[in-house]
C-alpha cells in the first residue's frame, strides 16, 4: 500500500494541490493531526466520485430498448391466491 501526500496525490490525479486542498471535507482520505495522506484506494474513489460517462456521442452508451406499446409493466403479475382462515 503507497502513500500520498498532497503533492503526490496530485500529480497521480492530474489535478492542482490546491483543488484536492480546497476539497478536502468531500474527499477520502486519513489525518493524523495536521498531516493529510491518501492511499491508492483513496485515489481510486475520488476517481470513481469524478468520473462521467458521455450522454451522446459515439461513446454514449445506447438508449435502452422502449417498453411494448399498450401492454402495462405489471400485467404479467398474478394476485396471490386467498389465505385459509383460523378456526
Amino acid at each position: 500500500m503507497t502513500i500520498y501526500d498532497y503533492d503526490e496525490a496530485a500529480a497521480a490525479l492530474r489535478v492542482e494541490k490546491s483543488w484536492l486542498q480546497r476539497h478536502i471535507k468531500e474527499l477520502p482520505h486519513s489525518k493524523k493531526g495536521r498531516v493529510v495522506t491518501f492511499t491508492d484506494a483513496d485515489l481510486e474513489r475520488i476517481d470513481q466520485m469524478h468520473h462521467h460517462e458521455p450522454s451522446y456521442g459515439p461513446l454514449a452508451k445506447p438508449a435502452p430498448a422502449p417498453a411494448v406499446a399498450g401492454v402495462h409493466p405489471l400485467a404479467a403479475l398474478k394476485p396471490l391466491p386467498a389465505r385459509k382462515r383460523a378456526s
